[in-house]
C-alpha cells in the first residue's frame, strides 16, 4: 500500500523511524518533506521557519503526497499535554484524504472534544484507529 505519513513536525524523529517500519512491512511510503529539516533542527519551530516552508510550497507538496497515495497515517503522540494530539495543517490533511476517498488510518485515538475542538471534524472523517499497532494497517 502506499502511504503518507501525516504529523506535527515536532515527531520529525518519529516519523522517521515509523516510514522504517512501514517499508519493512512492504509498504511504500511518503512523509512530509520538513522531516529531515525538522529531524536536523529539533530545537527550531519549523512554523517559524516561513522562508524554508514557502521555498519548498509544503503544504502543496504533502497535498500532492496525499494525492498520490492509497491511505494516510497520521501519527497523534501526546503534544501540549494533549494525547492523541491532532493539530490544524494535519487536520486539513485529513479532510483532504477524505475528500479524496483515501483511507485514513490514526496511530493513537483522536482527543477528547475538551482537548481539541475539532475533534468532532476527526471522527466524522471516519479513521481507522490503530491503538499503536501498525499491524492493523491493511
Amino acid at each position: 500500500m502506499k502511504i503518507t505519513i501525516c504529523s506535527s513536525i515536532v515527531f520529525a524523529p518519529k516519523i522517521l523511524e515509523v516510514k522504517v517500519q512501514l517499508e519493512k512491512m512492504g509498504h511504500e511510503v511518503m512523509i512530509p518533506c520538513t522531516t529531515e529539516h525538522g529531524a536536523a533542527n529539533p530545537d527550531k519551530n519549523i512554523n517559524e521557519d516561513l522562508e524554508f516552508c514557502f521555498q519548498n510550497d509544503v503544504m502543496m507538496d504533502h497535498f500532492k503526497k496525499i494525492e498520490s497515495s492509497d491511505a494516510i497515517l497520521v501519527l497523534n503522540y501526546p503534544k501540549n499535554n494533549i494525547k492523541g494530539y491532532i493539530g490544524g495543517s494535519v487536520l486539513m490533511e485529513i479532510g483532504l484524504a477524505y475528500y479524496l476517498g483515501k483511507k485514513i488510518f490514526l496511530l493513537n485515538d483522536f482527543p477528547d472534544e475538551k482537548d481539541l475542538k475539532y475533534s468532532l471534524e476527526v471522527k466524522l472523517a471516519k479513521p481507522i484507529i490503530l491503538n499503536g499497532d501498525l499491524n492493523k494497517i491493511n
